[in-house]
């Protein structure tokens, strides 16, 4: 989309056609109406396609007429994380630093007075922009340029929040490294102090979260998050107040649209992994920000469960477990790895595909699958391990 065709869109009869072909293939539209002076039809099936994938990620504020552009859709926060998160943040000023599509700024102005909303492309803010004003969203403020410039020149103490979601590349390559990110919240970390009592990164799901108080020293609190089963983002959350000598609380976020969040934090106490002596009826694998945030062990003693291996994220019982957070399988069976009496084993029972899991096991899944020659299905899932004693070890479980 540029300019001219943003300009188009706004027009009534843009958006009838937007809503008469949304369910038109945009490749189709395109040949359809292409040559039409009067109507940007490239730009229409853009539009297309991008609410076909809002109606998934933003399934409240899609029903409204807002327009997209297909990269800022992809990197935008989903609503189900937006909102989660700005539950968690409450004042009177706070900046979005990072602007993009808006989805995150139009949730935190519900929790602030007033939120300033920066973003460097012109373009996209004024995308943002306009889908603030058909959202009723009035205390949004929109600053086109460099964040880090608009925020040096607010004085001191403006903000309650300050929220970043940078752009994590290195010389065109993804980088998850926070000194490599843009804006680089390690060199601003004084300044974000300086106009802000709080700031809150987000994070990638890769970042490796064991040293981050050395790089920002007012971290108080790191919370990893996920949608759906999958770790989407870590927040590190920031203050002026935070106590030099505590360690940094770590927590956890399982987010569901329509369901209360599954949450645990590691002040609930960190005990020791009980070990089965070997699996029962039931496999359980927390959720992938449990795992994240290395808080297993808390979840297993929340719900009464013990650890197949010490050093796997695999846990057992022989009851059901309702409302666990992860994915949960009933055991059929378990036999020792050995690679000659497991082909053996798939043999006899006529297993010539599976869904193949693994964790602290020799072979990736790859490898097994073709070393045994194993089609993917759903019908059968096998979880390679090692048991409590270190040997090798293969669950066959059903989905429950």
């Amino acid at each position: 989309m540029n300019r001219e065709e943003f300009q188009q869109l706004q027009a009534p009869g843009a958006r009838e056609l937007i809503e008469r072909h949304v369910a038109m293939d945009p490749a189709d539209f395109v040949m359809r109406f292409r040559g039409r002076a009067d109507m940007p039809a490239r730009a229409i099936a853009e539009q297309i396609a991008c609410r076909r994938k809002a109606r998934k990620k933003l399934p409240e504020l899609s029903k409204h007429n807002l327009l997209y552009t297909k990269l800022a859709l992809e990197q935008a926060s989903g609503e189900v994380a937006a909102s989660f998160k700005a539950g968690l943040l409450s004042g009177g000023r706070m900046m979005d630093m990072s602007g993009g599509l808006g989805i995150d700024a139009f949730f935190f102005a519900r929790r602030f007075r007033e939120v300033v909303y920066c973003e460097r492309d012109e373009l996209l803010a004024s995308v943002a922009g306009r889908n603030f004003r058909e959202l009723g969203r009035s205390n949004i403020v929109t600053r086109i340029g460099d964040s880090v410039g608009e925020l040096a020149e607010w004085p001191d103490d403006s903000f309650d929040w300050i929220y970043l979601d940078p752009a994590r590349r290195e010389r065109e390559k993804r980088s998850v490294a926070l000194e490599a990110s843009s804006p680089d919240v390690v060199a601003l970390h004084d300044l974000l102090l300086a106009k802000s009592r709080n700031f809150c990164v987000k994070a990638s799901p890769l970042l490796e979260t064991g040293a981050l108080r050395e790089k920002l020293p007012s971290l108080s609190e790191v919370m990893t998050v996920s949608v759906d089963g999958e770790c989407k983002e870590v927040l590190l959350f920031c203050g002026r107040g935070t106590p030099r000598g505590l360690p940094v609380v770590i927590r956890a976020a399982c987010l569901q649209a329509g369901r209360e969040p599954f949450l645990v934090s590691d002040d609930e106490g960190d005990g020791n992994a009980i070990l089965a002596g070997e699996p029962g009826e039931y496999l359980y694998e927390p959720d992938p920000a449990i795992i994240k945030a290395r808080l297993t062990r808390v979840v297993a003693a929340r719900f009464g469960l013990r650890f197949i291996s010490p050093s796997v994220d695999y846990l057992t019982a022989s009851r059901r477990v309702g409302e666990f957070p992860g994915r949960s399988f009933r055991i059929a069976e378990t036999v020792v790895y050995k690679p000659k009496t497991f082909r053996k084993f798939l043999d006899v029972r006529g297993i010539g595909g599976a869904s193949i899991q693994r964790r602290d096991f020799p072979l990736s899944p790859e490898e097994i699958r073709r070393k045994f020659r194993l089609k993917e299905s759903d019908e059968t899932y096998l979880f390679f391990t090692r048991d409590a004693a270190g040997a090798l070890l293969c669950v066959r479980c059903s989905k429950r």
